[in-house]
């Protein structure tokens, strides 16, 4: 039996990070830190068309958007 997750639990992190060069550079750069990206199939539009970003996960379980401020 699997039970809910608590009231107010945090998915993941949000950050807005400038322009498309920016979430590109820090994507690019994640894995030297420990960071993996999510989605790598669909990035950078897997939250949607018009929302660049790149999703991130490190091996703690622990997630993370970085998104441009310009789709």
């Amino acid at each position: 039996m699997t039970s809910a997750p608590a009231v107010g639990t945090l998915h993941h992190v949000e950050l807005w990070v400038g322009d498309r060069s920016a979430v590109d550079r820090l994507a690019a750069d994640a894995p030297t830190h420990g960071w993996r990206l999510m989605f790598a199939d669909r990035h950078p539009y897997a939250g949607g068309e018009g929302h660049y970003a790149a999703y991130l996960e490190n091996a703690d379980g622990f997630e993370v958007e970085l998104v441009a401020d310009t789709p």
